[in-house]
């Protein structure tokens, strides 16, 4: 809902500052006092193309800013956070700067802005991805592209039809049908990648079976090479101390032995030498054990494995690692995962044969479905019609015809096989045209009007933005108009320009534009009436600029009457 719009240096603008509200607020003012100026400064918040005329002469600048409570909106909110909009509250502040060069800049929430984001936002077009209904829907001389949009006729049709949720659900398998398609393409296309891919897999994973890794052998290997290494070493300390302990003549052992033999001899002839024949005894037997022990050491490191191949082996550990990198432990991890990859690779045929059968199904479903919406919808215009061209008679179209052509698609779209446009006759005797080469902007206005009526309010809150509603209507016809966007604003926002007594005494709030003099030059005001204000406003529309006293009670009549509504 827009709440406030201020304009400042836009063409008689000099500034003006409108609080809106929710219902029904109609615009009423002389002919000439800038009505049409004030629409025009809407119409650019909705993202129409900005120039440099619209600046107020000997000003620099033209500022425009519309606030809207996007409370019940939270689509919008949605997407202008996608485009990077931030929120304080719910408020959606829209401001435009148009230079006397004819440049324009435009922010969102203070951020600078593309034009795109601005319609996108504000007034969207229904387009083959997107359903984003509009902020403002505005019909007139100004804007009225909505109206004239096929696939908004399609969107109005489907609303009326009671058709939105079963096209909503088509649309999703639509996609579904499109993603499936695709990743049927990707298969298709990259069948010879695959086969490569697939070679070269099967080659890394024979490199790596190859060489029969075990978990934790980088360390192992590690440690024989370091061994192996110090093997001489090892090999002359062994030599020297079987040399040293027993094969020299002056080894250790044979010393003791020559000692063991003296003390046996002298123990005979003293007894005291017997813990000494012990001790020398157990010695030799130790130096005995010792010798076998550093004996069995060298046999040990003789039968030691070949160092150049294990040198080999750590070689081509290690150079596996270059490739896959990591440890021993990670070279198996990635021989897992490229495994799975091979079988998935290799099963890539069964998947493209089993997602061409999903594709087959899925059409046929989708087909069904379309002809049932097709069929739908065929219903619902022929009644959608009926009701309309009854609200046009009302709204004085008297001999406009209201058509609705439903053509068969041969392929499938996203909506479906359904062609839907809304055409116009302005006579029996004349063809049916399009609605945007035939209707004028205050027949476009009823029009919507008129589809509105029949159809009823949007599920979507917006604001309607009605002028020239009243073009060519008075009397009991006035009064219907006014009916009907009364009833249009409930639960909605409408604002509407009218010169009719009748529209305007249904007002839920009614302002005026008026024009008066500033600094020498002609400005125009917007102000909202108070009570009496209005019957006077009202009673102007009825009986031009001298209000009567008959006007005066004609008009307080008209306000009591249509306030009961």
């Amino acid at each position: 809902m827009l709440n406030e719009l201020k304009v400042s240096n836009f063409a008689i603008i000099d500034e003006i500052d409108v609080h809106f509200k929710s219902g029904l607020n109609v615009l009423s003012g002389e002919t000439g006092t800038g009505k049409s100026v004030l629409l025009k400064s809407l119409s650019l918040l909705m993202g129409e193309k900005a120039s440099s005329d619209m600046v107020r002469s000997g000003v620099e600048q033209a500022h425009l800013e519309g606030f809207f409570d996007l409370s019940n909106r939270p689509d919008i909110i949605e997407r202008a956070e996608e485009m990077g909009v931030e929120f304080l509250d719910d408020t959606l502040v829209v401001k435009r700067v148009i230079g006397a060069n004819g440049k324009s800049r435009i922010y969102l929430n203070g951020s600078l802005s593309p034009l795109t984001s601005l319609r996108d936002l504000i007034s969207p077009l229904i387009t083959l991805t997107s359903h984003a209904a509009p902020l403002i829907e505005m019909t007139g001389q100004h804007d009225n592209r909505h109206l004239q949009n096929k696939t908004y006729h399609l969107d109005l049709l489907d609303q009326y039809s009671a058709n939105l949720e079963k096209a909503h659900e088509f649309q999703e398998a639509f996609h579904q049908l499109k993603d499936l398609e695709q990743e049927i393409a990707d298969l298709e296309q990259n069948s010879q990648d695959r086969e490569q891919k697939l070679d070269f897999l099967k080659f890394q994973l024979q490199e790596i079976d190859a060489l029969g890794l075990v978990s934790g052998e980088e360390e192992i290997l590690e440690a024989k090479v370091k061994r192996l290494k110090s093997s001489q070493k090892l090999q002359d300390f062994f030599t020297e101390a079987i040399e040293s302990i027993y094969s020299a003549d002056d080894s250790a052992l044979v010393r003791v032995h020559h000692l063991l033999q003296r003390a046996q001899d002298l123990e005979k002839l003293d007894s005291s030498l017997s813990d000494l024949v012990q001790t020398l005894n157990q010695s030799k037997v130790m130096l005995e054990e010792v010798t076998l022990e550093v004996r069995n050491s060298v046999k040990n490191l003789d039968s030691e494995e070949d160092l150049g191949a294990l040198e080999e082996r750590l070689n081509d550990l290690r150079r596996l690692q270059k490739k896959f990198g990591g440890t021993a432990d990670e070279i198996l991890s990635a021989y897992d995962r490229m495994f799975k990859e091979v079988e998935n690779l290799e099963g890539s045929d069964d998947k493209l044969i089993d997602l061409r059968n999903q594709k087959k199904s899925l059409e046929k479903n989708l087909m069904n479905k379309a002809k049932e919406l097709h069929s739908r919808r065929i219903s619902g215009a022929q009644l959608l019609v009926e009701g309309v061209n009854s609200e046009l008679r009302d709204l004085n179209m008297k001999g406009v015809l209201f058509e609705i052509a439903v053509e068969e698609l041969k392929n499938l779209s996203h909506t479906g096989i359904s062609d839907v446009e809304f055409l116009i006759r302005p006579s029996k005797k004349d063809s049916a045209r399009p609605l945007a080469k035939v209707a004028s902007g205050g027949e476009l206005s009823r029009i919507l009007l008129a589809l509105k009526t029949v159809i009823g309010a949007s599920e979507v809150p917006r604001t309607y933005l009605f002028d020239e509603v009243d073009t060519g209507v008075s009397g009991e016809t006035a009064e219907k108009v006014g009916r009907k966007l009364t009833q249009m604003a409930k639960g909605q926002q409408v604002i509407c320009v009218t010169h009719l007594p009748q529209v305007a005494a249904f007002a839920n709030h009614h302002y005026l534009i008026d024009k008066a003099q500033s600094q020498g030059r002609a400005a125009m005001k917007v102000r909202l009436l108070k009570p009496e204000e209005r019957t006077k406003e009202i009673a102007r529309l009825i009986s031009g600029e001298k209000i009567t006293k008959t006007s005066l009670k004609h008009a307080e009549e008209l306000i009591q009457e249509f306030s009961k509504i």
